[in-house]
This record gives C-alpha cells, structure tokens and sequence, in this order.
C-alpha cells in the first residue's frame, strides 16, 4: 500500500509541477506526514529530492522553450541562500505542531495567491533589486523550515506585478524550486541517515517523468489555478485539523 501511495503522490506532484510550476512540495509533505508515517522534519527532508528533481526535469522543458527568467532565478537562490540555510539548521529544532500550523498557513496563502488576479495589466518588466532582495530571503526562509521550494511567492509576484507570462513564471519557478531545494537539502547532511529513502525515490522517479511531460501539454491556465487553489485550501485545512486533534 506504500508503494501505491509513493507512486500516486510522484504522479500528483509531477502533474502539479509541470503545469503550474510549483506546489509539489505542499502535496509530498502532507502524504509523507499522514500517510507514509514520516516526521515532519524527515518529510521536509525527503520532499526537498523528491520536489527539486521533478521541478529540475519539468525546468529544463521551459528553458529550451525560452520560459525561464534565469537571471531572476540565480539571483533569488543566491540572495537567500543566508535565510535557506540558516532556516534548514535551527528546522530540527522545531516542534512537530510548530512545523505542521506553519505548513498549513503556508497552504492556504499559496492557495489565496493563486486566485489573484494582475493588479496592473501591461507591460511585462524586470523586478526591482529591493523587492528581489526581499522575495529571495522569505523564500529562503521558508524553504529551509517547511522544505518548500517557494514557486508559489514568486509565481504570483512576477504574474501580479510585473506582468510576466504565466508560462514564464511557471518556468522561473521551477528553477528556483530546483536550486533552492538543492541548497536547504545538502545544508542537512547530517540528517540525511534518519530519512528511508526507498518511498521518496520511487515518488521522485514518478514525479520526474510526470513533469517532463507535462510542462510540453497546454492546458488551462485559469482552471487549473482554481482547482489548485481549492486543493491548497482542503490540505491546509486538513493540516490544522489534524495538528489540532494531535496536539490536544
């Protein structure tokens, strides 16, 4: 039952990232957590390979497409690599329900941002250097806590204030999924032992395949941001219940 388990969640997480160009990591960590039997600090350790493979597979496919904004990318991975690291350190040191409220507040922001729509229509431009700075420290920070690569921050910030094609933002995404995820995972070295890799590398095989292909189709982008949004917001929910009747 495990393994049907890792290979569904390697195909969802796949499914997600190739289309939407992040969010892989809000699905592997629940189904790791609640039901694969992981901790939260082993599942946000694990999810970093299993996420940041499949979003390297379905970021190669938008660059030969010319949908990746490299510079934006490096720059984000580079500038935060302080908070990423610094974050990933002190995450074992986090409670389980300190780790599993954050996710779930996480979750449903993701979920909010994906329903906004573009606050000035336009041109599309390059982000400034402060809000670079700022965007690549908070993702840092979150990836190193909660093992997310961060997609869904720069996703909505690059398509609602800077014009950027979905598609292109998708890509970007995708990158800094990668390098981030490669970044906070060597950072835990000494952890790697406490995680049983069988389950995260049959998810990681099935996510990369998964996202290879679908970051060639075309579907819609409106629809499938809805019914990702909603998807976010019954997990979050999930989350919090779960963390809740735990805790008490």
């Amino acid at each position: 039952m495990e393994i049907v388990i890792a290979l569904l969640a390697g195909l969802f997480i796949g499914l997600v990232l190739g289309f939407v160009g992040a969010g892989g990591a809000m699905l592997a960590l629940p189904i790791m957590i609640y039901l694969l039997g992981f901790t939260p600090f082993q599942a946000t350790t694990a999810a970093m390979v299993v996420v940041g493979l499949a979003a390297l597979a379905g970021a190669v496919v938008r660059w030969k497409k010319g949908e990746v904004l490299l510079r934006e990318a490096i720059t984000i991975s580079t500038l935060g690599l302080a908070t990423n690291i610094t974050f990933a350190n002190f995450a074992k040191d986090f409670s389980e329900p300190f780790i599993t409220t954050g996710l779930a507040l996480v979750l449903a922001i993701a979920g909010w941002s994906m329903l906004l729509k573009p606050l000035n229509p336009g041109v599309e431009q390059r982000m400034s250097k402060p809000v670079l700075v700022l965007l690549a420290l908070t993702i840092g920070a979150i990836t190193g806590t909660f093992g997310i690569g961060g997609g869904f921050i720069a996703i909505p910030i690059l398509v609602l204030f800077y014009n950027t094609p979905l598609a292109k933002a998708s890509g970007t995404s995708l990158v800094i999924i990668f390098l981030n995820s490669s970044i906070a995972f060597l950072s835990r070295f000494e952890s790697w032992s406490e995680v049983s890799w069988h389950l995260p590398i049959i998810m990681a095989v099935i996510a990369i395949l998964v996202s290879t292909l679908a970051a060639r189709l075309k579907i819609s982008s409106d629809l499938l941001k809805k019914s990702f949004a909603f998807l976010l917001f019954g997990v979050s929910l999930f989350t919090l219940l779960e963390t809740f009747l735990i805790s008490s």
